[in-house]
């Protein structure tokens, strides 16, 4: 499922002109952006699931092909964690 069928459910849902659904859609991406990118803020959705940063720390790999090794730098990563009642209801499906 792409944003566009997302939009597309919702506006067959709720009646909503698709133009409103959209913004709403972006709005709630761009919010979820912001608040891990700027603020290093973790976003729960409860019965959902959360949106958090993961730190991963630096660490020292290998080109195989050149047998040459390189430092990968520390840095942090998006990641989604669902709710246990959400992966219930995939369990039981």
């Amino acid at each position: 499922m792409t944003k566009s069928d997302i939009i597309n459910e919702i506006t067959l849902a709720t009646g909503v002109q698709k133009k409103d659904v959209t913004a709403v859609v972006e709005g709630f991406m761009e919010t979820i952006k912001n608040s891990l990118l700027e603020k290093k803020e973790n976003v729960y959705l409860r019965g959902f699931g959360s949106f958090v940063i993961k730190h991963r720390a630096a660490k020292t790999a290998r080109n195989i092909l050149k047998n040459t090794t390189m430092t990968i730098d520390a840095h942090d990563l998006p990641s989604f964690k669902p709710a246990k009642s959400f992966v219930e209801l995939m369990k039981n499906e």
